[in-house]
């Protein structure tokens, strides 16, 4: 009889979920003693990578990339899910939980124009496509002027789009790129003053049955406390907000020295109207922090702002 996997990783099969789940894959042989090979890595095709036609905001949001995943864990098909964290949705089935992140990468946007060097020199008008509406809120709060088109697809099929002029430009997460080796592509790096990225952005978020003790504990030499604290503090701002994907929301939080600083961002999709809150705190508050980032930017905002206009 054939050996059983030491473990099994499942992924969307996108360049970057495989690049993603392949970095776990050899941080999990190397801290073990096993070969990779041993560790077996399930594609696994979601809703979201099916649907393309629309924005997923229309479609049912984060969970789109994550529901068969999901599925496939609780039947026991799979130990572990490797995800990028800002797929992620607040809210998981029951029994499961993201219980290691790695170490943060980058958090920044990046833009990748084509003839321009950065968003400031695009033309009067310019065509710029993205698929999330917190960059387009970004975009438009900024540069008021661009046309924005919705902009589906893997990361090599909206650079291809780039490249071949169907736009002048596009933002995507400098974590992505680097992990793909296609930072070279990068026009300017946008700095987290102008854009606050998405909550969970540049951090690989492992996802497992709760009640797994064995794959958690295979997990645990992997886990970065201070990435976990942030995005702890990031996703409860998130869920006090009930953030869905027809609502713009960013959210950044640091750890230094046992203290933890957040900005949290909502915007209007137009981009014309925002609001934002800043905390500070021990790490121990860290939930406590981003959820009443969260309360304080629901009492300031007008009662209209989180409807799906």
């Amino acid at each position: 009889m054939a050996q059983s996997p030491f473990l099994r990783i499942g992924t969307r099969g996108s360049a970057l979920a495989l690049a993603q789940a392949h970095q776990v894959r050899g941080l999990l042989a190397a801290a073990h003693g096993v070969a990779e090979d041993d560790i077996h890595v399930e594609v696994i095709r979601t809703s979201g990578d099916i649907i393309q036609d629309r924005p997923l905001s229309e479609a049912g949001g984060k969970g789109l990339f994550t529901k068969e995943i999901e599925e496939a864990m609780l039947d026991g098909r799979i130990d572990l899910a490797v995800h990028s964290s800002k797929d992620m949705p607040t809210v998981l089935p029951d029994g499961l939980g993201l219980t290691c992140f790695l170490p943060r990468e980058d958090v920044r946007d990046a833009f990748i124009g084509h003839g321009a060097a950065s968003i400031a020199g695009l033309p009067q008008g310019a065509v710029v496509g993205s698929s999330s509406l917190r960059r387009q809120a970004q975009l438009r709060r900024e540069r008021p002027d661009l046309s924005i088109v919705m902009f589906r697809g893997n990361v090599n099929t909206r650079l291809h789009k780039v490249s071949t002029g169907a736009v002048a430009g596009t933002l995507l997460a400098l974590a992505g790129l680097k992990r793909l080796g296609l930072a070279d592509a990068v026009s300017e790096l946008i700095a987290t003053e102008r854009f606050l990225p998405a909550v969970g952005q540049g951090a690989i978020g492992i996802e497992t049955r709760l009640d797994d003790s064995r794959t958690r504990d295979l997990l645990a030499p992997l886990d970065h406390r201070d990435t976990a604290i942030a995005l702890a503090c990031e996703r409860a701002f998130l869920a006090g907000l009930d953030g869905s994907c027809r609502t713009p929301i960013a959210g950044l939080a640091r750890v230094t020295n046992g203290e933890i600083a957040f900005l949290g961002e909502i915007l209007k999709p137009d981009g014309r109207q925002f609001f934002g809150a800043a905390r500070t705190g021990p790490v121990a508050e860290a939930v406590a922090l981003g959820a009443d980032a969260a309360a304080e930017l629901k009492a300031r905002a007008p009662s209209d702002f989180f409807l799906d206009t």
